[in-house]
C-alpha cells in the first residue's frame, strides 16, 4: 500500500508552532549533551596538565558552566516529554474524532461485512500506537541525529583514521536493519489483525452473554476465545523471533565497534598518534555515536507499528460511503407521504440472487399498508429502500414524486420513523433515549411523547423516573418497556412516514395489546407500512400486500384476501392452526 506521506504530515499543521518548539528543545538538549564531554576533555588535557596554581579556579568555573548546561538540558528534556506527549495526544484525539465521524457516514453495506471488534481496534489501539509515533518519532530522530552527527564530527577532529574505521560498520548496520524492518512490518500488520480478531470475539461473546448462559455454553465461548487468543500468540511468537534477531544482531555490531576503538585506539597511543585523554574522550563520544544507532533500531518497532496503524486508519478513511447525497440534492420540507416503487429490482451483492425483480407498488399519502409473507421474501429489505439504507439495483423509489436518490439523505431520513422488533437503546437514562428522536426537544415534549406511547406510568415507577439509568441496550427494562421507549422516540420525531417492522412479534399478549394501542395512535395521519408476522395484528389495515419470492402475489383487505382463498388465506389458516 502506498504510504500517503502528505496526509500523514497534515495532522501536525494545527499544532505546528508547539511542535517546532518541542523540536527546538530536543535540538538544544542534544547539543548540550555533546558539549559536556568536551569540557571533561578540556579539564583533563588542558587544565590539569597546565599551571596547577590556577587549575582549581578553572575547574570550579567549568563545573559551574556544566551545572548550568545540565539545567538547560533537563529543562529542555522536560519540555520535550511534557509538551511532546501533549502534541501526540491532541493529534490522536483529532484523528479518532475524524475516524469516528467518517464511520458514521459509511453505509449499511459496510457494517454488514465488518466486525465491531475489528473497528474498535482501529479506533483505539491503532491510534494509540500512532500517537506515540507522531510524538516520539520526530523528537527522537532529531535528538539522535544531532548526537550522531555531532559525535562524528568531534571524533573526526580527534582522530580521522579511527573514526573512518568505525564508520565502515554503519552501512552494514543500515542494510541489516532495512532487511529486518520489511519483515517486521509484515508481522506487525498481521499482529494488529489478530488482536482485532480477539477484540471481535470478546465483543461478540459479551454482547450475547445472556444467550451464552441460557444455553450453558460458557465452555463453547471459552474455546472460541482460546482459539483466537492462540492465533494471536502464534503471530506474536514469530514477531518475537524476528525482533530478537534484529536487536541482537545490531547489538553484536555495536560491540564490534567498541572493540575496534579500544584495540586501534590503544595501538595509536603506543605509536604516539593519540594520547590517553583523547582515547577516553573518544570512548565517551563513541557511546554518543552508538547510542543513536541502538535507539533508532529499537525505535523501528514504534515506527513500524505507527506506520501500520496509519495504513489501517487510511484504509477506513479512503472508503467512500456506498450511499451519499448528491451535491445538488433536494432538501425535503413538507412531506405528504406518497411512496412509489417503480419496477424495482434489488440484490445485496452482484454475485447473489436478487431479492426481488421488477416490483412495483404505490402507497398513497396517509394509507395504512401491511406487508406479509414468508421469511426471506424481502419485506424488511423493501422498506429499507425508502430511507436509502440500500440503493435499488434497477428501477426507482419515489417519495412525493421525488426519486429518493435525488433527495438529501438527512432530510429524507428525518421524515421517516422506524420501529423495529429488535429495539436498540443506548446506555444512559430514559430521557436520553427518548430525546434521541429529537435532540433539541424539551423535557415537557419528551414526557408528552412518553404518554402517547403508554410509557409514562412505567417510567414514573422507576427509581428515578425519567432520569433512571437503563443499562447497556436497556438491559434493566422488559421487552415491552423497551419497545414503548422506542415508540416514544418516534412520537417525539413526529415523522410523516412510519415503518413498523414486526414491532410486536416478540412480545407477550399483554405487552402486545399495550404496544398495539400505542402504534395505532402513532399511525394516525401518517403513511404507515407495517411488516407483520402475527396476521391478527393487521386485520384493520387498509391494504395487505402479500410478498413472496416471486414478488407481490396478491393484495387487498383482510376480508377480501380471505375470501379469495389464495396465499394470504393459506398463511392465515396455517398460523391459526399453529396457535390452536
Amino acid at each position: 500500500m502506498h504510504f500517503p506521506i502528505k496526509k500523514f504530515l497534515s495532522y501536525y499543521r494545527p499544532y505546528l508552532r508547539l511542535f517546532l518548539s518541542v523540536l527546538a528543545c530536543a535540538f538544544i538538549a542534544s547539543a548540550v549533551t555533546l558539549i559536556l564531554p568536551l569540557l571533561v576533555r578540556y579539564i583533563t588535557k588542558d587544565v590539569l596538565e597546565g599551571d596547577l596554581s590556577i587549575a582549581l579556579s578553572k575547574v570550579y568555573w567549568i563545573g559551574g558552566l556544566m551545572l548550568f548546561l545540565a539545567a538547560v538540558q533537563n529543562i529542555g528534556n522536560y519540555f520535550v516529554d511534557y509538551k511532546g506527549h501533549e502534541v501526540g495526544g491532541r493529534m490522536e484525539r483529532d484523528m479518532r474524532s475524524e475516524l469516528f465521524a467518517h464511520m458514521q457516514k459509511l453505509s449499511f453495506s459496510f457494517y454488514d461485512k465488518e466486525k465491531t471488534g475489528q473497528l474498535m481496534s482501529r479506533i483505539t489501539n491503532d491510534l494509540l500506537l500512532l500517537s506515540e509515533l507522531y510524538h516520539h518519532g520526530p523528537e527522537d530522530y532529531m535528538k539522535y541525529l544531532v548526537r550522531f552527527l555531532g559525535a562524528f564530527v568531534i571524533l573526526f577532529m580527534i582522530n580521522a583514521p579511527l573514526t573512518l574505521a568505525v564508520f565502515c560498520f554503519l552501512p552494514i548496520i543500515g542494510i541489516f536493519s532495512l532487511v529486518l524492518n520489511k519483515k517486521l512490518n509484515r508481522l506487525f500488520k498481521r499482529n494488529k489483525e489478530r488482536i482485532a480478531d480477539v477484540n471481535a470475539q470478546v465483543e461478540d461473546s459479551l454482547s450475547g452473554i445472556r444467550v451464552v448462559k441460557s444455553f450453558a455454553n460458557e465452555h463453547v465461548e471459552v474455546r472460541k476465545f482460546n482459539q483466537e487468543n492462540q492465533r494471536f500468540f502464534e503471530s506474536r511468537k514469530s514477531t518475537y523471533k524476528a525482533e530478537a534477531i534484529y536487536y541482537d544482531g545490531v547489538e553484536t555490531l555495536i560491540q564490534l565497534i567498541t572493540i575496534t576503538v579500544i584495540v586501534f585506539g590503544s595501538a595509536s597511543i603506543v605509536h604516539h598518534t593519540l594520547d590517553l585523554a583523547d582515547l577516553l574522550t573518544f570512548l565517551l563520544y563513541i557511546s554518543y555515536m552508538v547510542e543513536p544507532i541502538q535507539k533508532l533500531t529499537h525505535m523501528s518497532t514504534q515506527l513500524q507499528e505507527g506506520i501500520t496503524g496509519f495504513q489501517r486508519f487510511m484504509e477506513i478513511m479512503n472508503l467512500q460511503p456506498a450511499i451519499e447525497s448528491k451535491p445538488d440534492a433536494v432538501t425535503l420540507t413538507k412531506v405528504h407521504g406518497d411512496i412509489e416503487f417503480k419496477h424495482v429490482s434489488f440484490r445485496y451483492e452482484d454475485h447473489l440472487d436478487p431479492v426481488f425483480v421488477n416490483l412495483s407498488l404505490h402507497v398513497r399519502p396517509g394509507e395504512y399498508v401491511a406487508l406479509v409473507g414468508p421469511s426471506g421474501a424481502g419485506k424488511t429489505t423493501l422498506c429499507s429502500l425508502i430511507p436509502r439504507f440500500y440503493d435499488v439495483t434497477d428501477g426507482d423509489v419515489l417519495l412525493d414524486g421525488w426519486s429518493v436518490r435525488e433527495l438529501d439523505l438527512k432530510s429524507l431520513r428525518s421524515q421517516i420513523g422506524i420501529v423495529q422488533q429488535d429495539v436498540y437503546l443506548f446506555a444512559g437514562t430514559v430521557m436520553d433515549n427518548i430525546r434521541y428522536g429529537s435532540p433539541e426537544a424539551s423535557d415537557e415534549e419528551i414526557m408528552a411523547a412518553a404518554k402517547h406511547a403508554n410509557a409514562h406510568d412505567f417510567i414514573m415507577s422507576l427509581p428515578n423516573g425519567y432520569h433512571s439509568e437503563i443499562g447497556q441496550r436497556g438491559v434493566l427494562l422488559s421487552g415491552g418497556q423497551k419497545q414503548r421507549l422506542s415508540i416514544a422516540r418516534v412520537f417525539l420525531k413526529n415523522p410523516p412516514v412510519l415503518i413498523l417492522d414486526e414491532a410486536t412479534s416478540a412480545l407477550d399478549n399483554e405487552s402486545e395489546s399495550i404496544i398495539k394501542d400505542s402504534l395505532e395512535y402513532l399511525a394516525k395521519g401518517r403513511t404507515t407500512i407495517v411488516i407483520a408476522h402475527r396476521l391478527s395484528t393487521i386485520r384493520n389495515a387498509e391494504r395487505i400486500i402479500v410478498l413472496t419470492e416471486d414478488g407481490i402475489e396478491e393484495e387487498g383487505t383482510h376480508e377480501a384476501l380471505l375470501a379469495r382463498g389464495g396465499a394470504y388465506a393459506h398463511l392465515y389458516s396455517k398460523q391459526f392452526e399453529l396457535q390452536a
